[in-house]
């Protein structure tokens, strides 16, 4: 089956979902399919269900060569009071 030390690495690394990436990007989850598909942006697989990952880093790669900003590593939430 799959190697301990593949899925170990996987859980160690912080992966993004096709969504969360599509989030962070600003376009759709199919675009992120289409962009793989001709290998303008590829995905790496997730070794046991294989569905499209992302590492932050190349979330970010992406966005500077696009000219825009690195997404935000921390929620900041902020309550208003009436």
């Amino acid at each position: 089956m799959f190697s301990k030390l593949i899925v170990m690495n996987l859980m160690q690394k912080k992966y993004l979902n096709i969504h969360q990436a599509a989030r962070l990007i600003g376009v759709t989850p199919l675009t992120l399919r289409n962009w793989d598909n001709h290998r303008k942006f590829q995905a790496a697989r997730h070794p046991i269900n294989n569905y499209r990952i992302y590492t932050l880093e190349q979330i970010e790669s992406l966005l500077k060569k696009l000219g825009m900003p690195k997404p935000a590593k921390k929620l900041v939430i902020k309550i208003l009071e009436d």
